[in-house]
């Protein structure tokens, strides 16, 4: 029915879990990543209570043998479901029911946990441990697309391929998502599922430093800022948006020449036109000084500069 992955990053302290099956919408009821805390995978015949309730008693301090072992405890048919653990302090559990539909198994390692069920052929969990832990060194995100990938290339799920998700969180919770959340993206229905989860991905994690860019400048570290901002716009550079925040924010605390070079982008997109318009907009609303216009438009940096 589904195969995952969820690990803790041993560099970065940060938390994850990869997951994809043959059913629709497979990240709404099967994964479960809290900061701080640790990752649950629930599967098989889904008891989704196991993810709240392992998460919750990884947060009462239990590991995450305890915390699982007790959630199995309540379940009337632990014999159906299968769960993979990982704890913000990198200990790993996991749980194949005797029932669950062959092939099903479950491969533990340091700081991870690949688990499925309802496989094509056997191996699938020891091809995921292999392909995460042949990646070491490389970021969470990029270890657990590996791991997928490599779940699919021995077999996957019998049935073939139509769901995805992926989840990757900070290591501690700060109580901003923005923050706390690196990754969260899914496809709920598609032919080929893990392509594009791995394109989501890469949008996801260029926003993620696209957050981190404007943070940087609201605290005035310019410096930082263009350089995240730069981030941002090479790991997506088909996202004509990335350089328009890019542009308008350096252009708005006075780095000129980096903020052209990035409008250039958009201008070689052929999409000024659109562009254009937003900056005079968001010029208009406050939330850019007039010298915006000025820097890439070269228009006289009046707040009431017309649209058109």
């Amino acid at each position: 029915m589904t195969y995952s992955i969820v690990a803790r990053c041993p560099d970065t302290g940060m938390l994850g879990m990869g997951i994809a099956s043959h059913v629709l919408a497979v990240g709404r009821v099967a994964r479960y990543v809290e900061p701080g805390v640790g990752a649950v995978a629930t599967q098989s015949l889904v008891l989704m209570a196991h993810g709240s309730r392992t998460i919750a008693g990884l947060r009462a301090g239990l590991t995450a043998h305890q915390s699982l072992t007790e959630s199995l405890a309540v379940d009337e048919r632990p014999d159906v479901r299968q769960v993979g653990v990982v704890s913000t302090g990198g200990e790993v559990a996991a749980h194949t029911g005797d029932a669950c539909i062959p092939n099903a198994g479950h491969v533990m390692g340091e700081r991870f946990g690949a688990q499925a069920n309802m496989m094509a052929r056997e191996g699938v969990p020891q091809a995921m441990a292999g392909a995460f832990t042949s990646t070491a060194g490389e970021p969470l995100v990029q270890r657990l697309l590996a791991a997928l990938d490599a779940a699919e290339a021995v077999g996957g799920d019998v049935r073939g391929r139509q769901s995805a998700a992926l989840v990757v969180a900070a290591p501690d919770a700060t109580g901003d998502p923005l923050a706390d959340v690196v990754v969260d993206v899914r496809v709920d229905d598609n032919p080929e599922p893990l392509p594009e989860l791995r394109r989501l991905a890469r949008l996801a994690v260029a926003n993620h430093r696209l957050d981190i860019a404007d943070g940087l400048v609201a605290a005035g570290e310019v410096a930082g800022a263009a350089e995240a901002y730069r981030e941002a716009t090479e790991g997506a550079p088909d996202y004509t948006e990335f350089s328009f925040w890019q542009s308008a924010s350096l252009a708005d605390v006075g780095l000129e020449d980096e903020a052209r070079q990035a409008w250039e982008a958009i201008d070689l997109a052929g999409e000024s036109d659109r562009w254009t318009l937003v900056l005079r907009r968001t010029v208009q609303a406050g939330l850019l000084t007039p010298r915006v216009l000025a820097v890439l438009l070269g228009e006289p940096p009046t707040r009431g500069t017309p649209e058109s």
